[in-house]
């Protein structure tokens, strides 16, 4: 027979919960490197914006908007380049006001969304709400409006890259990840399906 003393018993109760607690630890470190590494690559095909000035900067406020379309216009051929076209965008004469298309390949069907946002008076410290009307109320990861809930991770990542960071910015780091995960998910409880989408 086997007896254990409760010291004993302790004891391995402690290493059990020390070895979970490291392997928990190492978990997230783990993912968080992931997430790391794959913001960088992310980061690396979008350039970078100089001006800092908000739709109410009339003057700065064109510089910004021709950074603005020219991030975009090479972030949008470098997807190209790779394969990975997703989106496209254009603005009222001011501006201020953003609406186009994305899609989202699931199984080799394309689903596609109209996509639309307002530029904050506060831009660029504050990012754009990205918004896609159509699913508005299907998803809980959504506002009203269908504006797109931005994970924990974009936030304080934009906030460390102002003014560097822009629309593209926003598109790939809020809109892209937020397209990846809830897309098949409302494809799986049949909220939206292809057939639904080549109809209209």
């Amino acid at each position: 027979k086997c007896h254990l003393s409760f010291l004993s018993i302790l004891t391995l109760t402690l290493t059990f919960n020390l070895n979970l607690t490291f392997c928990i630890k190492f978990i997230r470190n783990k993912i968080r490197t992931m997430v790391d590494e794959s913001t960088k690559k992310t980061l690396s095909n979008i350039p970078l914006l100089r001006t800092k000035a908000g739709p109410r900067e009339k003057e700065l406020w064109v510089q910004r908007l021709k950074e603005e379309y020219q991030s975009l216009i090479k972030y949008v051929q470098n997807n190209k380049d790779a394969d990975n076209d997703w989106f496209r965008l254009e603005s009222n004469k001011e501006g201020t006001k953003w609406f186009g298309k994305c899609w989202f390949i699931h199984e080799l069907l394309k689903y596609e969304f109209d996509v639309e946002f307002d530029i904050p008076i506060t831009y660029p410290t504050t990012a754009p709400e990205i918004a896609l009307p159509e699913l508005d109320g299907k998803t809980a990861k959504m506002y009203r409006g269908g504006k797109i809930c931005l994970s924990d991770h974009f936030k304080p990542l934009w906030a460390r890259n102002v003014p560097k960071f822009g629309i593209g910015h926003a598109m790939a780091l809020g809109l892209g990840p937020w397209l990846a995960v809830e897309i098949p998910d409302l494809i799986a409880k049949g909220v939206i399906s292809y057939k639904e989408k080549t109809e209209k």
